[in-house]
């Protein structure tokens, strides 16, 4: 079967990751976006204890898994998923690596442009462009850096894909002030 056939036949499966702390509107906004868009049979709200470039989250697993539940509501196109300690670790390219065993899919990792401008310091993150198509959604204020940031200077365009989107200016760092 020719390569081009291959991918017709595998479900298109995208991956938003992060603490979730907590989870909003926004996050549900493009996971949304980005199943109607790229075609995807679903995305998956894969969340971690704590990422490694920010403080200690606020609320336990328990809650923030909770919170996503009762966002998505009874959307099956979202799947929430906690995989850490099935994988023994916290790094997206390590999910990445235990989602591509499943040969019947094709990853899409989702992110806000905010996460593009360091994404260069994540860990293998080459590696994480190499094995699945990088969908960045603008953020309001961060387009303009994201554009030029090391990362999308670096990968080809088969690999990011920059999408204008309809912001809903709201983050879970100004949720967690209120």
């Amino acid at each position: 079967m020719a390569k081009s056939e291959d991918n017709l036949n595998k479900r298109k499966v995208g991956i938003l990751g992060g603490t979730f702390d907590p989870a909003h509107i926004g996050h549900l906004a493009i996971s949304k976006e980005a199943i109607k868009k790229f075609n995807l049979h679903y995305v998956i709200w894969a969340i971690t204890k704590k990422n490694p470039f920010k403080n200690e989250s606020g609320n336990d697993l328990k809650k923030r898994v909770t919170k996503c539940k009762k966002i998505i509501k009874k959307n099956k196109s979202i799947k929430v998923k906690y995989y850490e300690d099935l994988i023994k670790s916290n790094k997206t390219i390590d999910l990445i690596k235990y989602l591509s065993k499943n040969k019947k899919m094709k990853l899409f990792f989702l992110m806000g442009a905010d996460n593009l401008i360091n994404f260069h310091k994540w860990y293998k993150w080459k590696q994480i462009s190499q094995k699945c198509n990088i969908i960045v959604f603008d953020r309001y204020g961060y387009k303009k850096k994201s554009l030029n940031s090391k990362t999308f200077k670096k990968l080809n365009k088969k690999q990011i894909t920059f999408v204008d989107f309809n912001k809903v200016n709201i983050s879970s760092s100004q949720l967690r002030k209120i």
